[in-house]
């Protein structure tokens, strides 16, 4: 099976980031406009924190806050689980479906280098498995 960075290789565009000073309505909008379900917070070149969908429906909404209001520092996911090119996307699985999480920053000598979501790592999985089993076929018929 492979790597993170098989996964990076394929994505079309890198991590979209905010800082923690926007307002959560400021994310929203920019979570909008990419079409993605979370963002990275950074400062000063570092992650410090993911801001999602999930933070939005729990620590906005059900709170009756505004998000307007509301800046994204205060409400993101500190300090988020992260992972290296080199991380194995087993690993990568088994820490999603553990922890409950769907986004995991890719950090390399400290520094960002992407993010994944379980869908890339679901969609490398079938990937992956699709083209053992199209040789196991070739092999067993011998076309």
């Amino acid at each position: 099976m492979g790597k993170v960075r098989n996964i990076l290789e394929t994505k079309k565009t890198g991590p979209v980031s905010i800082r923690p000073d926007n307002t959560v309505f400021e994310a929203l909008e920019l979570m909008a406009e990419k079409n993605i379900g979370a963002l990275l917070v950074m400062e000063q070149q570092r992650v410090v924190g993911i801001f999602t969908e999930r933070d939005y429906a729990r620590k906005v909404i059900l709170r009756g806050k505004a998000s307007k209001d509301l800046l994204v520092g205060e409400i993101m996911t500190s300090n988020p689980l992260t992972v290296s090119s080199d991380t194995s996307i087993e690993d990568c699985m088994a820490c999603m479906t553990d922890k409950f999480i769907r986004h995991l920053p890719v950090i390399d000598d400290e520094r960002l280098t992407g993010i994944i979501s379980i869908g890339d790592v679901v969609k490398y999985i079938i990937e992956d498995q699709e083209y053992v089993i199209d040789n196991l076929k070739h092999y067993i018929t011998g076309i």
